[in-house]
């Protein structure tokens, strides 16, 4: 499967290049906002089909569209919204962490297969 992915590149406050990968977007609140994680991630393992479930920071940043120079702008939420934002990030991959071979990674309401019980 081969899916068109975004990268953004940010620059941390040493002046150093770091890129994160956008997993996912959502709205909230009629804002647009995405999650990112480090795009060279490594787990250690040597399997090119690596399926390990290893830590990684995630990162969710608002979508600011300048609309007069056509471009986004990735900042960070209020601080008031993140509790939410955490919240919804967290469900979204509940949604997605189905594995079990019943279901596939369509589990969703209705399915009985238990994985999310």
């Amino acid at each position: 499967m081969n899916e068109e992915r975004d990268f953004v590149t940010f620059t941390d406050d040493d002046g150093n290049d770091f890129e994160l990968d956008v997993i996912d977007y959502f709205d909230y609140n009629g804002k647009e906002y995405a999650v990112l994680i480090d795009a060279n991630a490594d787990c250690g393992c040597d399997d090119e089909d690596c399926d390990c479930e290893h830590e990684t920071d995630v990162y969710i940043m608002q979508i600011v569209v300048n609309e007069a120079e056509d471009t986004e702008e990735f900042v960070s939420p209020a601080d008031e919204d993140m509790d939410a934002l955490i919240e919804i990030v967290q469900a979204r991959f509940e949604e997605e962490d189905c594995d079990c071979e019943e279901c596939g990674d369509e589990c969703g309401e209705g399915c009985d297969c238990g994985c999310k019980n």
